[in-house]
């Protein structure tokens, strides 16, 4: 059961995803309490592999109130992400390709963990993006004349 807090709907629209990851965060209390309340960016996030590790950049977690200002926690700051070493390594290897990055598609709770779903991904240019939207439009428009059928026909 998982209980999904933030999605990042333009990373579908600017990116082809063509694989996803699950990866822990390693997180602060006020961080935890922050995404329980929904207070949460994903919108500009990213993932980058360094030495070895797995970090999120752009992640912006709102500061908790009712907490003191020694325990408060930065809003912006990299984030190590958990993930395993062969998928690390496979991660690397890709993103080391032209034109593919890491990027955060989600991030939602899976029983007691937050956790992040990462899309390996190249980023298109606006005629792929207007192709993408001729395809959905297209899809929407014979989904319909197929309900009126149906509906015609009294099914």
């Amino acid at each position: 059961m998982s209980q999904e807090v933030a999605t990042n709907k333009r990373a579908r629209r600017d990116y082809t995803i063509s694989e996803a990851f699950e990866a822990g965060l390693v997180l602060r209390g006020t961080e935890v309490k922050s995404i329980r309340a929904g207070k949460v960016s994903i919108t500009e996030s990213f993932a980058r592999i360094e030495r070895g590790e797995c970090w999120l950049y752009g992640c912006d977690i709102q500061p908790w109130q009712t907490a003191g200002t020694f325990f408060q926690h930065e809003t912006k700051r990299p984030r190590k992400l958990l993930l395993h070493k062969n998928e690390i390594l496979k991660l690397s290897q890709s993103t080391l390709q032209k034109g593919f990055t890491l990027i955060c598609l989600k991030l939602y709770f899976k029983e007691r963990r937050v956790k992040v779903q990462l899309g390996l991904g190249k980023g298109k240019g606006h005629s792929d993006q207007r192709q993408d939207l001729k395809k959905k439009t297209e899809l929407r428009e014979a989904q319909r004349e197929v309900a009126r059928f149906n509906k015609g026909r009294g099914l």
